[in-house]
């Protein structure tokens, strides 16, 4: 019976604890000037999700209204290795080249044909190549810049809202023909993104 009363105990601690951390962290008092775009972006949410989270289809906001934040769909850790494949992929390109990068990948977690994790997607071998030149020639491993992961939290609120790239190349450099036949949904940079 003790073995029992401390098992209870300890859950509903647990419960309470994980409760109450959850609502502190999953609620946001609106500021004057503040945006859903805004709010979705600086925690890395969809800003559809966000909205659905709190029944909204309008865009008004008022001061001191609360929202609930919807639990991020990508893990602190995947965010980091996301934006370290940014920063390999997108080095030098525009800022919406990199954000779209991070889009790519999102898109194909979304997707059927796709693993359905990120670090899946990014890591994905088919036919004895990588999806991505970083995780073959290491580039995946060094530090992601804050611009890159700046990126992926916008990529993070912009979900679902695209044009559904599941492809980016560079024209100049790209050697499948394949890739090439695909439908191009914009061009950034030096790089195409296709579906």
């Amino acid at each position: 019976m003790k073995k029992r009363l401390a098992a209870l105990t300890a859950m509903v601690s647990l419960s309470l604890f994980t409760m109450n951390g959850a609502a502190e962290a999953a609620t946001h008092q609106v500021n004057r000037g503040e945006t859903y775009w805004g709010i979705a972006n600086k925690y890395g949410v969809s800003l559809i999700e966000l909205k659905n989270a709190n029944n909204k289809t309008s865009n008004l906001l008022y001061p001191g209204q609360k929202l609930t934040i919807p639990a991020s769909a990508v893990s602190a850790a995947d965010q980091d290795l996301l934006a370290r494949l940014v920063h390999a992929e997108a080095k030098g390109e525009p800022y919406a080249g990199k954000v779209a990068v991070a889009t790519v990948v999102l898109n194909r977690v979304a997707s059927p044909d796709f693993p359905n994790s990120v670090r899946g997607v990014i890591y994905e071998k088919a036919n004895g190549y990588y999806a991505f030149t970083p995780v073959k020639n290491g580039a995946i491993n060094k530090p992601a810049d804050a611009e890159s992961k700046k990126a992926v939290k916008e990529a993070l609120a912009f979900k679902g809202q695209g044009k559904g790239s599941l492809f980016f190349f560079n024209p100049k450099t790209a050697i499948s023909k394949w890739v090439f036949s695909r439908e191009v949904t914009v061009t950034i940079g030096n790089h195409r993104f296709a579906k």
